[in-house]
């Protein structure tokens, strides 16, 4: 017997939504292939199977948040539990049927007993302290949201961390009488306006001809949790942003002598980017507290450059990481950038490819845009800003030039990394971009 569990999409991950299961129980399934759908903050992508074998047992179901290492589901092996199963109910079924007439007794308790209410959990004093185990920022802003004291709420979670589930079942338990008394008790209406009971009433307003002008839906579940990984980095991070210019001409013209055979002999195209991370790289190894992150007030160095490259998706952004980005050159850096973007899309990630970053890049200049400040994946302190590639007349020597310019942008955490060192850093990105001579392979 396999368990399979929910797996953790990100280091600040503690918690998924499993959107949909692709097998049912009792279905045969092979390793690797894809099992159920899961929906976080940084990825909404199939989670494969573990194991070959029969899905015996589905324990969470669909729309349900759990944490991270929850046993959602059981595969056997051999398939022998699912095949033991279906004969044990069969059986059972014969033998309630024959059953004597005791079941209607038994039946009629059970209806007697449901009209009785639970008792309200939450009327009794919960221990007083924090609550156990770590809190997601969705149950946070629940909580917030709803007013609710969190040391009220039992968690049901791994090491009795409150869940989603909890707080729901929490609000939905809540006695009404309590809203009662915050209703104001309306005045009796006088007795002398008895003329007023025939009068009739006036018209409704007409509704306005046309289709409606506005539209309600919800935020899909990966946005939501975009939304407040956003919001959690911003309250975290003090970001500052600065931005340099940069002449990208020598690399235009490297790219531009190699992207037809680049394309013929690999099947894809030669971009910038690649020249763009390979620079970071070389800046990161000479500056490493760009490559480093923060725990309290321990400052963790990271052995390696793992850069995470963030790509857009139909209804969000993820962001999976190229590792052992030093060992690679021009070419595997394009290779590997095709292939996660590919199978982002394709919801084809595996979780691990999504874990260990410690330096990010957003391409935003391929849509177009000059110049962004975005925000810091965390728990990394830098993210570097691509804008797209421009012609542009700049002043050589006293005389007028045409050059291809690249605005750069690096947001960074100010509690870690002055301006100095940014700036610093970024003259290193620039001064390797500007005098690019390493040969595309």
């Amino acid at each position: 017997m396999t368990d399979v569990v929910m797996p953790q999409m990100g280091e600040s991950i503690v918690e998924g939504t499993l959107t949909k299961w692709l097998k049912k129980p009792g279905d045969h399934v092979e390793r690797d292939e894809p099992l159920f759908e899961i929906s976080t903050d940084k990825v909404d992508t199939e989670i494969p199977s573990p194991a070959a074998g029969t899905l015996s047992e589905v324990m969470v179901e669909e729309g349900k948040t759990v944490g991270i290492n929850t046993v959602v589901a059981r595969i056997e092996e051999n398939g022998a539990g699912a095949a033991a199963a279906k004969p044990a109910a069969q059986a059972a079924q014969p033998a309630a049927a024959t059953s004597p007439e005791p079941a209607p007794a038994a039946a009629a308790v059970v209806e007697a007993a449901a009209p009785a209410p639970p008792a309200p959990p939450v009327e009794e004093p919960a221990p007083a302290g924090e609550p156990a185990g770590p809190l997601s920022p969705l149950v946070r802003r629940l909580a917030r949201e709803n007013n609710i004291d969190l040391s009220r709420v039992k968690g049901t979670g791994a090491g009795g961390r409150i869940t989603k589930q909890d707080l729901e079942g929490y609000l939905a338990q809540r006695p009404s009488a309590a809203a009662e008394p915050v209703r104001p008790q309306m005045p009796p209406a006088p007795a002398p306006a008895a003329a007023a009971t025939v009068a009739p009433k006036p018209p409704a307003p007409l509704a306005p001809a046309g289709p409606a002008k506005t539209r309600v839906e919800p935020l899909s579940t990966m946005r939501i949790k975009i939304a407040e990984h956003m919001v959690l980095s911003k309250r975290t991070s003090a970001h500052v942003t600065t931005i340099h210019r940069v002449d990208m001409t020598a690399v235009a013209q490297m790219r531009e002598r190699n992207k037809a055979a680049f394309q013929a002999n690999y099947g894809f195209s030669l971009t910038y980017l690649p020249f763009i991370t390979r620079a970071a790289v070389v800046a990161l190894r000479q500056f490493p507290l760009l490559n480093a992150s923060l725990d309290g007030n321990n400052i963790i160095y990271h052995n390696e450059i793992n850069i995470g490259i963030a790509v857009a998706l139909e209804n969000g952004l993820i962001v999976p990481v190229i590792r052992g980005a030093d060992e690679k050159n021009v070419l595997g850096l394009q290779r590997a950038v095709v292939d996660l973007a590919a199978r982002a899309r394709s919801r084809q990630l595996k979780p691990d490819e999504v874990l260990g970053g410690t330096f990010s890049i957003t391409n935003f200049g391929s849509f177009g845009s000059l110049v962004g400040t975005p925000i810091i994946n965390q728990p990394q302190v830098a993210i570097l800003g691509v804008g797209t590639v421009d012609k542009t007349p700049v002043v050589i020597n006293d005389a007028i030039a045409i050059r291809s310019i690249c605005h750069l942008s690096l947001s960074f955490d100010h509690r870690l990394v002055d301006g100095a060192l940014a700036d610093q850093f970024m003259s290193k990105i620039k001064q390797v971009l500007e005098g690019w001579t390493e040969e595309v392979q």
